[in-house]
């Protein structure tokens, strides 16, 4: 993506405030979501993996993210 603003031949269409305020929460979580994972892979790089015994099973992890998931879909009849 371009840091740089579009050239006056090609018009870019305005968002509605509630939209550009949605998008720029978007942006701040993302944000957020890649600063902590950075911060984990500096971590590893600093100190190594961490011990087998301190870490949570992969398989774990996906069945508590399922989990989220349904408890978040409503039910279907």
């Amino acid at each position: 993506m371009s840091e740089q603003p579009a050239t006056a031949d090609h018009a870019r269409q305005q968002l509605e405030p509630a939209a550009a305020d949605g998008l720029r929460a978007y942006a701040a979580k993302a944000r957020a979501n890649a600063d902590q994972f950075a911060a984990v892979l500096e971590d590893i790089a600093e100190n190594g993996l961490p011990a087998v015994e301190d870490c949570t099973p992969w398989e774990d992890l996906r069945e508590a993210h399922l989990a989220r998931l349904a408890a978040q879909r409503p039910a279907v009849a």
